[in-house]
């Protein structure tokens, strides 16, 4: 199909195993996706400040990478800082860089955010992206100048039929950086801290410097003790403290890690701790990521509907000190849902089922907390709020994919808000 092509660009959703990518592939064509596409674009037809090119900031992880971007683009945008907002959220990278190419404002410009002057703002002085691995596997040259790997847990395992070959696409986003660079890494999650042997404990001169963020010790970079968050990063005193960790605004121990993660890109890419700080203190985080929807009689309902994987429902469930009644289920991602067991068991009143999923969720769950299957989201919700005491929490936080039922995850949180929000005071 693709024997006469020269390059080939393929998407995010496309394998690079299928059969004709595989066969060009195999024929010595080059194969790369929309990533690397708008690296070079960006490279090769946008000029940066004193003839440096512009730099990439990049994000990737199992959970949480929406938040980060999005969070360290509003602390860059505080500091002044013109910068393009795209990859795997928003609009395709490619499309945002071209606009910089003829001239166009980009939305953070037309916001009022920056406070760069109106003829400044046709130059970004930073791209920042969010990528995913099926974005990092279709990379060649790709370097972005900071980058984060903020967790790896199982997922896409219905794509990648083992964890190494998930790892080593995320590996991806650090293999072309070189010693002025940087990497940010969580220093509580044993897998990443595995990649980061795997690749930088040989010795070679050429790494970047890392830095790590902890919720649990102290480390090169931010960290998380006795109810503060404090620092060890370049231009910050060393130990020096950074905020109390209430004044974050973002809730839940994983936005903590978010939290943290974006605050030490930030500071690397130069960012004054004032705008770090004024930062955290105002986002209030993402649509469907652990959203408060209402309280209803005394029941807090969450719509974390992004929540497609185990991994994120485990960090999801460690937010919360109430007792929580789960609804849960979906499209399977091939999850191990026994991961969930004692935390379930523990924190997880009962646990309302939909999706094709169901099934196999009731028999890795089932013997541990009440469990229920739900012909809907409605009955779900209609079932949970029976079960219901003040102060429980109902949490839609579904360990699976949306599309056997629902057009994507963000319209499977709408539903829930929107069922959630006719609920009716003393109606059952």
């Amino acid at each position: 199909v693709f024997s006469s092509a020269d390059l080939i660009v393929v998407s995010p959703g496309v394998p690079l195993e299928i059969g004709p990518v595989a066969s060009a592939r195999a024929k010595g064509i080059p194969v790369i996706g929309e990533l690397e596409l708008a690296f070079r674009i960006a490279n090769s037809l946008i000029p940066g400040k004193q003839g440096q090119s512009i730099p990439f900031l990049a994000v990737t992880g199992s959970n949480g990478k929406s938040t980060t971007t999005t969070l360290l683009d509003y602390m860059m945008r505080k500091a002044g800082c013109h910068t393009v907002f795209g990859g795997n959220i928003g609009n395709a990278l490619t499309e945002e860089i071209l606009k910089c190419i003829a001239g166009e404002e980009s939305p953070a410009a037309k916001d009022g955010r920056s406070s760069l002057p109106r003829s400044a703002r046709s130059l970004p002085d930073f791209f920042i992206v969010e990528v995913s691995s099926f974005q990092l596997e279709a990379i060649d040259s790709f370097r972005p100048h900071i980058s984060s790997l903020l967790n790896i847990t199982p997922d896409h395992m219905d794509r990648y039929h083992a964890m190494a070959a998930y790892r080593d696409a995320k590996a991806n986003i650090f293999l072309n950086q070189r010693s002025n660079d940087f990497l940010v890494l969580n220093a509580d999650d044993p897998e990443v801290l595995d990649l980061y042997d795997l690749h930088f404990r040989s010795g070679n001169p050429d790494k970047p410097k890392v830095y790590f963020f902890s919720r649990t010790r102290e480390v090169e970079g931010l960290y998380f003790k006795e109810g503060k968050v404090w620092c060890n990063m370049p231009g910050v005193s060393p130990g020096a403290y950074l905020m109390h960790a209430d004044e974050i605004r973002i809730k839940g121990v994983h936005n903590l890690e978010n939290a943290m993660a974006a605050a030490a890109m930030a500071l690397l890419a130069d960012c004054p701790p004032d705008a770090v700080r004024e930062s955290l203190k105002e986002f209030g985080g993402l649509e469907h990521r652990l959203e408060l929807v209402r309280e209803l009689e005394g029941v807090t309902y969450i719509n974390d509907s992004k929540g497609t994987n185990v991994g994120a429902v485990v960090k999801s469930i460690e937010s919360f000190r109430e007792p929580l009644i789960l609804i849960a289920g979906g499209r399977d991602k091939a999850g191990d849902f026994s991961v969930l067991r004692d935390l379930v068991s523990q924190k997880v009143k009962a646990i309302l089922l939909i999706g094709e999923a169901s099934g196999k969720i009731r028999d890795a769950l089932g013997d541990v907390t009440e469990t229920v299957m739900a012909k809907d989201l409605a009955e779900a919700v209609t079932l949970s709020r029976l079960r219901a005491k003040k102060g429980d929490v109902v949490l839609l936080s579904p360990a699976c994919a949306s599309f056997d039922m629902f057009r994507d995850y963000e319209d499977r949180g709408k539903q829930f808000k929107k069922i959630v929000m006719e609920l009716k005071n003393g109606n059952a």
